[in-house]
């Protein structure tokens, strides 16, 4: 079962992602903070620490006019908290993959979320 706190951390994430707050993202993050992006298995991005964090959502941001996270479903692992994601957007930019701006992106993935002490220490997203 998935402790309230944990899930209202990982709620505030996904609600300060969605709205462009990095100011309430970068809050609920420990200051060694590890994100990884995963795509068809490959890692194609890592981070560590508050400053790489900061500097790759504020380049992520500007590729999206809009985007949305939804949490569909919650699980506890050994890895962490793996939360099923619908995500949707709309481009702001050119992509290099071809996508145009203001074409709709749609995935379907997943979020792995470790959290101690009331702050996330990893996030790793799959897509």
């Amino acid at each position: 079962m998935i402790q309230d706190n944990v899930k209202a951390i990982i709620e505030r994430y996904l609600e300060a992602y969605n709205a462009f707050d990095l100011a309430s993202m970068i809050d609920l993050l420990h200051e060694e903070i590890v994100f990884r992006n995963v795509v068809n298995g490959e890692p194609n991005m890592e981070t560590k620490g508050i400053p790489a964090f900061r500097e790759l959502a504020e380049q992520s941001a500007a590729l999206f006019a809009s985007r949305n996270q939804q949490a569909l479903q919650y699980r506890h692992t050994p890895d962490g908290i793996e939360v099923d994601i619908d995500y949707t957007a709309f481009l702001a930019a050119d992509l290099p993959n071809g996508l145009k701006a203001g074409e709709q992106l749609k995935l379907n993935g997943k979020s792995v979320f470790d959290i101690r002490g009331g702050q996330i220490v990893r996030i790793e997203d799959y897509s």
